[in-house]
């Protein structure tokens, strides 16, 4: 059997010259050295956070609404202050960073492979099968994003695992849409039509040919999308429909903190807004940066 063309281009020596260029911007180094400091403090929150915020044994109710830099009763300082509950500001953002971190990334994840077996599904059999599924997107799109994941969780509950599965509902139609339009671009070249020629199977040309040389676009989009979603996500905790009140959020410590603002207790919502906007800033810029420097040496 003759050797089906592979795709033109070198994609390997494409990614290299776009991490060089992505890694010669100085605001993207910036970004990065945040996001790293950032997922570095999340990941090790249980072995450097002065006290477990959601351990009720741990608290000390003497220790509530402390400003920052002040010794507690708990025998430590509160650089960042405490909450109405006694709880160490710091160590509630450690954790929060955890969760927010675990929601943006599974929720992506979870987007991704639905939106991109969506669309790959519609552009290799066109047709029937591709008017239906993009009928399908075309409706999911057509909601606000917000609304249709309130008006879910309002269904099925609070909890990380729903606020996920919500996220993944409202996000995947967008990744269909772009899978499918790359698909379709190189579903009409030459080395596919030499592999549908040779008889090859329709799941080995879309998971060995098709998949491989369509989704590098669609990833990149992604790594923006994970700012999309803890964004999501910290709004939906904000608004008391997301995370429960027993599991850390940025967006459930600003809400916490909200109704302390204008009390002169700024700390308490402060820090974990400052937090979220450095994770999501630190994300986009590079996302952003991705993105760019890909168009450019795609075209």
């Amino acid at each position: 059997m003759t050797p089906v063309p592979v795709a033109s281009g070198d994609d390997t020596a494409l990614r290299r010259r776009v991490l060089r260029r992505i890694a010669s911007r100085p605001t993207v180094k910036g970004a990065l050295l945040v996001l790293a400091v950032l997922v570095a403090f999340a990941l090790l929150a249980p072995f450097v956070a002065p006290q477990n915020p959601y351990d009720l044994t741990a608290l000390n109710v003497m220790d509530n609404r402390l400003p920052p830099g002040e010794k507690g009763m708990a025998g430590f300082t509160f650089w960042l202050g405490s909450d109405a509950q006694g709880r160490d500001m710091l160590s509630a953002i450690l954790y929060g960073l955890r969760t927010s971190l675990l929601v943006g990334l599974a929720a992506t994840a979870g987007a991704l492979v639905v939106g991109v077996t969506v669309g790959l599904t519609a552009a290799q059999f066109g047709g029937r099968v591709d008017a239906t599924l993009m009928r399908v997107v075309d409706f999911i799109l057509g909601f606000p994003a917000i609304l249709v994941a309130l008006v879910l969780l309002a269904s099925i509950g609070r909890g990380v695992e729903k606020v996920i599965l919500a996220i993944v509902v409202v996000q995947w139609a967008n990744y269909a849409r772009l899978m499918r339009a790359a698909a379709l671009v190189e579903r009409r070249k030459e080395y596919i039509e030499a592999a549908v020629n040779q008889g090859l199977p329709t799941a080995y040309i879309m998971r060995a040919h098709l998949l491989p040389n369509s989704i590098g676009s669609v990833l990149v989009v992604a790594t923006v999308s994970i700012a999309g979603a803890i964004t999501l996500e910290a709004t939906l905790s904000f608004l008391g429909v997301g995370v429960p009140v027993t599991q850390p959020s940025l967006g459930l410590l600003i809400a916490n903190g909200f109704e302390f603002l204008l009390s002169g207790e700024y700390w308490i919502p402060l820090f974990p807004g400052l937090a979220l906007l450095a994770l999501i800033l630190s994300i986009n810029v590079v996302g952003e940066r991705l993105r760019r420097s890909f168009d450019a040496h795609r075209h």
